[in-house]
């Protein structure tokens, strides 16, 4: 590649961790007199759209950079361009530039350099708190801290499959996570439903996942990832604390299905409309005794299966005294067919804040999974 797109790729990839947009900004400049160039990152509540700089908020959805932000696609509104930033599904904000260039190529390069953006940024995320920090509305709490690095991603998008997940309150969250890995030919997911208060919590949820992770990459078969977890957590703790979990591994040519559920929160499934509870063999939490054998089940999915699963917080929001439930949760999950799995969990996350009027005050943890059939 040559030409003024492959020169702001480089001057992105050249830039030092901090001044990734500043010279982003020079460069847009130079090569096609763009004289405003502002990164906004969307914040942990999926809620606001945060400027680097720290500006003003935007909040309002009819925006051009909401509008940007949910299609994944640029918006024009007057003199300025909105282009979504992210990387393989991992929506992270939008970047504008003004005055926009007329000419279309020039808009299609744009296009490409605000991607190339959303992967440098997460390459170089872990080498500085610049972005970290202006991503925030609020400050998060130490357990919360250490829950959001404790992820992989909140979305993430292949031809076979769309996968994305969100924790609650997302300024405060405790216990709740989740984890998640592909290879192209399965993915692997784990919600986790935490257990205790604060850091410990905190701390139980990461010993947890380093287990699971440390089996899975050792090529462990799914009830084995859960034994070895299960050790890991009672030698620890001799029972005295213990954690539920769902752990799914997907076929992504087949759609076959296995899953171990240890406690776990809530499997459903969403197919052509209809929803049902997928149906567990429910197993002894991970801690609570010595040497605890998992069993796995098997399920066939069938193309354009979405799967959810939510834990004990979605289920027991309340608000003057009315739990959301079952009901409430079942007609939501309906109206969520035609949206990415990103825009789904979200949505859910709003409907959940409007019941309570508010943030939500205990965990929750909602992750969608589609499969979406074997692709070429």
């Amino acid at each position: 590649m040559s030409g003024p797109e492959a020169r702001v790729r480089q001057a992105v990839t050249d830039a030092p961790a901090d001044l990734v947009v500043d010279r982003l900004a020079a460069e847009l400049l130079r090569t096609y007199g763009i004289s405003r160039t502002e990164l906004y990152q969307v914040d942990y509540r999926l809620a606001e759209l945060l400027p680097l700089d720290g500006g003003t908020a935007i909040t309002g959805p009819g925006h051009p950079a909401w509008r940007a932000f949910d299609h994944q696609e640029p918006v024009i509104a007057d003199e300025d361009g909105w282009f979504p930033v992210g990387m393989r599904g991992e929506r992270r904000g939008v970047l504008r530039v003004s005055p926009l260039p007329a000419d279309p190529a020039a808009r299609r390069e744009l296009a490409a350099v605000a991607t190339v953006l959303g992967h440098e940024l997460a390459a170089v995320t872990s080498t500085t708190d610049v972005y970290l920090t202006a991503r925030r509305s609020r400050r998060l709490t130490l357990a919360a801290e250490m829950q959001w690095d404790l992820l992989p991603g909140r979305s993430r998008i292949r031809p076979s499959f769309g996968l994305a997940g969100q924790l609650e309150p997302a300024y405060a969250v405790r216990g709740d996570s989740f984890d998640w890995s592909d290879d192209g030919d399965r993915v692997w997911l784990a919600v986790l439903n935490g257990f205790g208060e604060g850091v410990a919590a905190a701390l139980l949820t990461s010993l947890a996942t380093y287990a699971l992770r440390n089996a899975r990459r050792a090529g462990l078969a799914l009830p084995d990832q859960a034994s070895l977890a299960d050790q890991a957590i009672y030698a620890q703790h001799r029972g005295t604390q213990h954690l539920s979990v769902l752990l799914l591994e997907l076929d992504l040519a087949t759609g076959a299905l296995s899953a171990v559920d240890a406690g776990s929160p809530r499997l459903i499934r969403l197919r052509a409309g209809e929803v049902a509870e997928q149906v567990l063999d429910q197993q002894f939490p991970l801690g609570m005794f010595e040497g605890t054998d998992y069993r796995e089940q098997r399920f066939q999915l069938a193309r354009g299966d979405r799967l959810f699963v939510v834990s004990d917080g979605v289920l027991d929001a309340t608000a003057e005294q009315v739990r959301y439930g079952e009901a409430a949760l079942d007609r939501f999950l309906r109206r969520t067919g035609p949206l990415a799995p990103l825009d789904a969990v979200r949505s859910l996350i709003g409907d959940l804040r409007a019941f309570v009027a508010g943030d939500l005050v205990d965990d929750a943890v909602v992750v969608c999974l589609d499969w979406t059939g074997p692709q070429p």
